[in-house]
């Protein structure tokens, strides 16, 4: 009997470590379950996304409000399109701004919303037209790089 209870002990021990290691795969992959029918997708375009990708956070104020639901490429203005899920518990004002900015000097990319002053709400499907795209490192290091050529 007793060598029963260890085994069901161990098998416990092992279950509790498999559910560890899954939330922490979880976790280190940046995947988080907003809930279906839980949030409101809206759209912004960027002239330059960076290395944004699908799944990235969406924040305000340093506080995660939803994420990066697609990427895709506009055919007529060959602006990337990047649709939000925005958890509806958040409600942003229509003249809210997007940008895309960097956690840390070589960290991931993620979009920070900076609420507007409108009285009128974002709603499912809405636009948000005021953006910043990424800010390439390489790019500006190579204008400084350059700049500095020209002045020799």
């Amino acid at each position: 009997m007793q060598m029963k209870s260890m085994e069901f002990t161990v098998g416990l021990f092992v279950v509790a470590g498999l559910l560890a290691l899954a939330m922490l795969a979880l976790k280190v992959g940046n995947i988080h379950v907003l809930g279906a029918g839980q949030t409101y997708a809206v759209t912004a375009d960027f002239n330059n996304i960076g290395s944004l990708k699908s799944k990235a956070p969406v924040t305000v104020a340093g506080v995660r409000v939803g994420e990066v639901a697609a990427i895709t490429v506009d055919p007529i203005t060959y602006r990337a399109v990047v649709t939000l899920d925005i958890l509806k518990k958040y409600r942003f004002p229509r003249d809210s701004s997007a940008s895309i900015v960097t956690a840390g000097l070589l960290g991931e990319q993620y979009v920070s919303l900076s609420p507007g002053g409108s009285r009128h709400d974002l709603k499912n499907g809405g636009k948000i037209r005021i953006t910043q795209s990424a800010i390439v490192l390489e790019q500006i290091i190579s204008q400084l790089l350059y700049s500095k050529a020209g002045h020799s």
